[in-house]
């Protein structure tokens, strides 16, 4: 199982995700460096912990750290564009956590709670969409026909 990230690494995140999303307030809304989301996207890393730490790596090794704003900017940004999985994966998981706290979600007009248990309300779709699909003969083999002979 892989080591948490160290102290250098949350730093180096805390920054990244700042830059990435910074807080606004006449939005009202954090930016994703807030102490609160950041320990989010940390304790929800999970298997994404080995290609977020490459991507911390990567952005380090070009002196992020020692860059003003707007290079910040731009170098995340030319990150970006080279794409990857490292990246894909430092992207979500600091979106992810970003979009739970329930002070964005509240700026975003968004009732702060889960979607379930209470649910929202989902109009009643039109069925006979879907006659064509049940008419379609089965992709797949039935295994149980072939145990029961």
């Amino acid at each position: 199982m892989p080591v948490a990230l160290s102290e250098a690494e949350v730093g180096a995140l805390g920054l990244i995700a700042g830059t990435m999303i910074p807080a606004d307030a006449a939005l009202g809304v954090p930016g994703a460096d807030d102490p609160a989301i950041l320990a989010d996207i940390v304790r929800s890393l999970g298997r994404d912990l080995p290609l977020v730490r490459e991507a911390l790596a990567e952005i380090a090794a070009k002196g992020f750290a020692d860059l003003d704003r707007d290079r910040r900017e731009a170098l995340i940004n030319d990150v970006y564009k080279s794409g990857g999985a490292p990246v894909m994966a430092l992207g979500r998981v600091i979106l992810a956590a970003y979009y739970r706290d329930d002070r964005v979600l509240v700026a975003l007009k968004h009732e702060a709670r889960p979607p379930f248990p209470k649910g929202y309300p989902l109009e009643q779709g039109d069925f006979s969409l879907l006659e064509s699909v049940r008419k379609r003969p089965p992709l797949w083999r039935d295994d149980r026909k072939e145990l029961a002979e």
